[in-house]
């Protein structure tokens, strides 16, 4: 193969082998349009079109849970102008992508505090989710103003007034008490979670969940992202060895056993 000719990875994935729940850190929007001598909310409109990409592309391959990290906790504290334009890009993406949603067969959630967005984007949100909640291919998680130690600190105060209350002991609390009272109690933890435009950091964003997820880092922005670069991220997940504390040895051994 020459050095121009461009590897097709929907066609090295193992479908039988997939993750049952990609995370991604959409990183980069901003970055991409300053290169290209744009404001940054060009670069996040720009973004909209690599999340259906994304989305599509999950659920064609078989993926079950998709989580788009799409507005942190601490994004509020970016200039007003930048998040005015944000909720406004918002508000006007998710009334457009319902026929996307629809299409693919593809459920929407939402987590974080969704009551500190504008009023509007939280009636447009649920109108959705109440749209799709009956489908069955996919659900498309979007985490909204969400922190993820903020998500810990409330899951523990409910463990703590639950124990208060007299409705759990303490010696039944554990890792699965914890994982009951997140807002991702209804999916299973991400395997793979793919951050782009070159950072290597997981700023905030499921740290529970992530305990052993596999990390995968790209160069490229998001809104340069595609499906051929959601695919050899799966690809590359494919080819590692998930040891969970295990050796080698031990991996191998209980593949022959099976």
């Amino acid at each position: 193969m020459s050095s121009t000719e461009t590897i097709v990875y929907k066609e090295k994935v193992d479908t039988t082998r997939l993750p049952e729940h990609i995370a991604i850190i959409m990183d980069g929007n901003g970055r991409w349009a300053k290169a290209q001598g744009k404001h940054r909310i060009f670069g996040h409109k720009n973004g909209v079109k690599a999340v259906r990409e994304v989305s599509e592309g999950c659920a064609e391959i078989g993926i079950k849970y998709l989580t788009l990290y799409a507005f942190s906790t601490e994004n509020w504290n970016r200039p007003k102008t930048e998040v005015s334009a944000l909720m406004e890009l918002l508000f006007l993406t998710i009334g457009k992508e319902i026929k996307t949603l629809q299409k693919n067969n593809i459920k929407l959630n939402v987590i974080g505090h969704i009551h500190n967005l504008p009023a509007s984007n939280q009636k447009a949100l649920k109108e959705v989710m109440e749209a799709t909640k009956h489908n069955t291919r996919m659900t498309l998680t979007l985490a909204l103003s969400y922190g993820s130690r903020e998500e810990i600190s409330e899951a523990t105060k409910q463990i703590a007034q639950d124990y208060k209350d007299g409705k759990i002991k303490l010696e039944d609390i554990n890792q699965q008490t914890i994982s009951n009272h997140l807002y991702t109690q209804q999916m299973p933890d991400p395997e793979l979670m793919i951050r782009t435009s070159g950072e290597h950091r997981i700023s905030n964003f499921l740290l529970w969940q992530m305990a052993y997820t596999e990390l995968y880092f790209t160069d490229k922005f998001w809104p340069e992202f595609e499906k051929n670069d959601l695919y050899q991220a799966i690809y590359d997940f494919q080819n590692r060895e998930r040891r969970f504390g295990m050796t080698s040895e031990q991996i191998n051994e209980s593949i022959n056993t099976k």
